[in-house]
């Protein structure tokens, strides 16, 4: 089992940045592919960004390419998601994810139905 907890998120406005940070409950941190979701009020829930086991390989969604960034650090068991230039429909609750590896190391994961660990979320609201 591992447990994830987000944070870092908060009321901005638009144009400001965050950084959402997820620490894991694992020493073997670098065995997971990470991925961070959204979800708005009404809507289903969304990929924003993954990252594989290695850190190599990343995906975002169109609708985030060239304003949030992620990153891991695994000697903190450690995955950020550096958000800049928010926009209003950025806000919803942000969760991270984990999906042990056992082969793939390289890929990133996409689908909610890839995840099998999640953090409790963290609320984004950007005002306009």
């Amino acid at each position: 089992q591992v447990q994830l907890v987000e944070s870092g998120g908060g009321l901005v406005q638009a144009g400001d940045s965050l950084r959402l940070s997820c620490a894991a409950s694992t020493r073997t941190f670098s065995r997971y592919a990470m991925g961070w979701f959204r979800q708005a009020p009404g809507k289903e829930r969304e990929v924003v960004a993954a990252i594989s086991g290695t850190g190599d390989s990343t995906y975002y969604a169109d609708s985030v390419k060239g304003r949030l960034t992620i990153s891991r650090d695994d000697a903190k068991s450690t995955v950020y998601l550096q958000m800049n230039t928010l926009k209003p429909e950025d806000t919803a609750v942000y969760y991270c994810a984990a999906r042990s590896l056992s082969f793939g190391r390289t890929l990133t994961y996409t689908a909610h139905y890839h995840y099998a660990y999640w953090g409790q979320g963290t609320q984004v609201t950007v005002s306009s």
